[in-house]
């Protein structure tokens, strides 16, 4: 269990509907430390997963299942789709008042704090992490 997010937060709510609070067994535990870690002592400002339980559009930004569109949409045309978002291991965010850029930067900055080596996404206009371990360092950036 997480600090800071809740399960809503890091599920699809279809993950969530049908396992509830039970669904932290999907989260992987290097993510969850490694998120409050990065919300308590790197960034320490609010960031937003999933908002669909407050009425957001937000709803694959955390843990997405097989039936979630950007899973089934791959699946339908038979692309393999292994994303770090599938297995529990990453999320996307906003972090309030902060780019992503500027949250990407923070990291970086302070990754000798992160319990476990982490990847960012470069490049994007959202906060990607996942704790895939490219075996590189603390911090590895990549773009899709």
């Amino acid at each position: 269990m997480s600090e800071y997010f809740n399960i809503k937060e890091l599920v699809c709510p279809d993950v969530y509907n049908k396992f509830g609070d039970q669904a932290w067994m999907f989260i992987d535990h290097r993510l969850i430390e490694t998120l409050d870690i990065i919300r308590e002592k790197i960034l320490c400002k609010p960031m937003v997963i999933n908002n669909w339980a407050a009425g957001g559009s937000y709803t694959q930004r955390g843990l997405r299942c097989n039936i979630c569109q950007l899973v089934k949409s791959k699946t339908d045309i038979g692309r393999i789709y292994l994303s770090a978002h599938n297995f529990g291991k990453a999320i996307d965010a906003t972090v309030q008042g902060m780019t992503a850029q500027e949250a990407r930067n923070l990291i970086i900055k302070n990754q000798v704090l992160l319990p476990y080596p982490i990847r960012l996404e470069d490049g994007v206009s959202w906060l990607h992490l996942d704790v895939y371990d490219m075996n590189k360092g603390k911090v590895y950036l990549f773009k899709v």
